[in-house]
């Protein structure tokens, strides 16, 4: 609209100029005079020129009222930025509202680490061993012997004796798993009790004589008594093969699967911690030199057991039972369930 002011002015100046010389010496002609600069100054040079026309002039105020108008609301121009304080409250608006997002993409990262370390929590769980299948020592003459070793290494380090097995729980190790409640056991118990006549199948009714002599370690942790490598070694890692097999096909989670090395186990460090800290590191193995070949004796294996690492042990000392079977009866076999709760 504003770049139409100066043509309109131009049209009404000529046109008073034409009527004035139309009219001869009835009206005066109208000096010319330069416009100021701006339109402001434009406006009032024109008006003066038409003094004798109040139309025009009224039109004339008119349209630069509509000017100042115009030029007020920012039209034709540049648009006026807001006040420096709606500004500051824009911007502070903005920065609380980016911070929120970053927080709920906090809480829902937060959530999902949370799900994960969970998945995982139960995933270790599973892998960590709570029950095995054991063949218990019975042997005085083994007991005994085992016994005299350990009073051996006690005299040498008095630290050691917390790494000790109590002679109550000496026993073989067979099979390793992870029964998670009661349901799970229930299942071990049937895969153990359904493996019972197949290992009597495999003995014939033959007993299975167990040597034991000379002593060993696993990585200067965990020191052992050897089992004498013999046919009967050889039947007892098949013995472990059909429990093993027993209990895979039942579902139930075998933890280690590694190939077994049967062995009779009379301390390890990693039953006390404290001795890490107390500087017992690893076991010396000059201080049972003595017995590195010594005869400990035989075990005439009657009874396999399944049994609890967690569960609290007997008065004996030996662990929780939750089944028996027995073995190298002339008999098939004989099975003796020991349940707690079907005991009730």
């Amino acid at each position: 609209m504003i770049s139409k002011v100066p043509r309109l002015l131009f049209w009404t100046l000529r046109s008073v100029r034409f009527a004035a010389g139309a009219a001869g010496s009835s009206c005066p002609q109208i000096p010319w005079a330069p416009p100021e600069v701006g339109r402001g100054s434009l406006f009032s040079g024109a008006v003066m020129a038409v003094q004798g026309s109040s139309p025009l002039r009224a039109d004339s105020q008119r349209l630069e009222a509509e000017e100042e108008q115009e030029e007020k609301a920012g039209i034709g121009g540049k648009v006026q930025p807001p006040p420096a304080s709606k500004q500051l409250s824009r911007q502070t608006a903005s920065s609380k509202s980016k911070p929120s997002v970053k927080m709920k993409r906090k809480r829902l990262a937060g959530k999902g680490t949370e799900e994960d370390s969970t998945i995982m929590k139960k995933k270790k769980s599973q892998d960590r061993p709570n029950y095995f299948i054991s063949v218990p020592i019975t042997n005085p003459q083994i007991i005994d012997g085992i016994q005299t070793l350990q009073n051996t290494i006690i005299q040498k380090d008095n630290r050691l004796s917390k790494a000790m097995i109590h002679y109550g729980t000496f026993h073989v190790t067979l099979l390793v798993m992870h029964l998670s409640n009661e349901e799970a056991i229930s299942n071990g118990v049937g895969a153990f009790l359904e493996s019972g006549g197949l290992i009597e199948e495999l003995l014939q009714g033959k007993p299975l004589n167990l040597s034991f002599q000379g002593i060993d370690h696993f990585r200067n942790q965990i020191g052992f008594v050897k089992l004498t490598e013999s046919d009967n070694t050889t039947m007892l890692l098949k013995i472990a093969e059909i429990v093993k097999k027993m209990f895979q096909e039942k579902g139930i989670i075998i933890v280690d699967d590694k190939v077994l090395k049967p062995h009779l186990t009379f301390m390890k460090l990693s039953k006390s911690p404290k001795l890490q800290k107390q500087g017992v590191k690893r076991i010396d193995s000059s201080m049972f030199a003595n017995f590195k070949n010594h005869y400990f004796g035989d075990e005439l294996m009657n009874r396999l057991d399944l049994c609890s690492m967690l569960k609290k042990k007997q008065p004996n000392g030996y662990y929780h039972c939750e089944s028996s079977v027995i073995v190298g009866k002339k008999i098939h076999f004989l099975i003796l369930s020991m349940l707690s709760n079907h005991a009730e």
